[in-house]
């Protein structure tokens, strides 16, 4: 999901950027770093969606499902910068 924002919505699907992804394993957690060439944003500006008005959008859940899901999700600098970490054992592993 981090990949695809920083694609559509970070990069603007130019083709002429590029997005990096760094991904860190170990016995204890897995960390992935995304960043791409986009102006950023500030997470607090995207809509809920689960608002009433948001419920019925075909998108807009992106953000949500990673902070669901991950142990941690930190936004560096402008925004257009990405730490997921996902700590084994917690809950939602699969």
């Amino acid at each position: 999901e981090g990949v695809v924002n920083a694609i559509k919505h970070g990069n603007g699907l130019d083709p002429d950027k590029s997005v990096q992804i760094e991904c860190f394993v170990d016995e204890e957690r897995v960390i992935v770093v995304i960043e791409d060439e986009g102006p950023g944003f500030d997470p607090a500006d995207v809509p809920d969606p689960t608002e009433d008005d948001n419920l019925e959008k075909p998108s807009g859940r992106g953000l949500m499902l990673m902070r669901t899901f991950m142990t941690r999700v930190e936004y560096h600098g402008r925004g257009n910068r990405v730490t997921l970490e996902k700590v084994r054992g917690q809950e939602n592993d699969d």
